[in-house]
């Protein structure tokens, strides 16, 4: 089947990146990264069974959002919230 070879994550995953720059927001960029890593892992040959697949690429996925969410931080515009006070000692 279709899901069971490596480049067709690879090439799902660089043109979900294409989407991502095409597009305004932070959306398809963790996508993408899940598919070209659920690429690599298809090409190790871990697994080939669709529901394990689409599962870890939501997984990677969603991990990829997180780790870029926490290294480019959050939105312009965004209300910064103080939990302490420079006068507090």
């Amino acid at each position: 089947m279709l899901w069971q070879v490596w480049w067709v994550w690879v090439a799902g995953g660089f043109l979900l990146g294409a989407l991502e720059v095409a597009v305004p927001g932070f959306i398809f960029l963790g996508f993408a990264i899940g598919a070209v890593l659920t690429g690599i892992l298809v090409a190790l040959e871990i697994t080939h069974a669709l529901a394990p697949l689409v599962f870890v690429w939501a997984v990677l996925s969603g991990l990829s959002w997180l780790g870029l969410r926490a290294v480019f931080g959050g939105r312009p515009g965004q209300v910064k919230l103080w939990d302490r006070d420079i006068n507090d000692n």
